[in-house]
């Protein structure tokens, strides 16, 4: 099942303001943990993958102060970083706060 179908499917659907965006590839497995987390949540975001864009990897880079790994997830333009801390943000109920406004 891809994301837009889990997210479609959500039940406990709720509704966040936050823009969210996350930079991508298609064999990271941060990346797959990154957006079922997301999806999970019932979170719409974009994903906007780098893969074969080196141009767009570039852009990435620089939106995210020189890292270069991906994930880069950030919510209303900011940048919290990758897998782990948008793990650890949803561990200790801050994500909830972020995505709300």
């Amino acid at each position: 099942m891809d994301f837009s179908t889990l997210l479609a499917n959500n039940r406990i659907w709720r509704e966040y303001v936050a823009t969210v965006q996350i930079y991508t590839t298609t064999y990271c497995p941060y990346c797959v943990r990154a957006k079922a987390l997301l999806a999970r949540k019932g979170v719409h975001f974009e994903e906007i993958d780098v893969t074969d864009d080196p141009a767009l990897r570039e852009k990435m880079v620089r939106l995210a102060g020189g890292r270069r790994t991906v994930p880069e997830i950030f919510i209303n333009g900011k940048i919290i970083g990758g897998f782990e801390e948008l793990r650890a943000l949803d561990d200790s109920g801050e994500l909830d706060a972020m995505l709300s406004s």
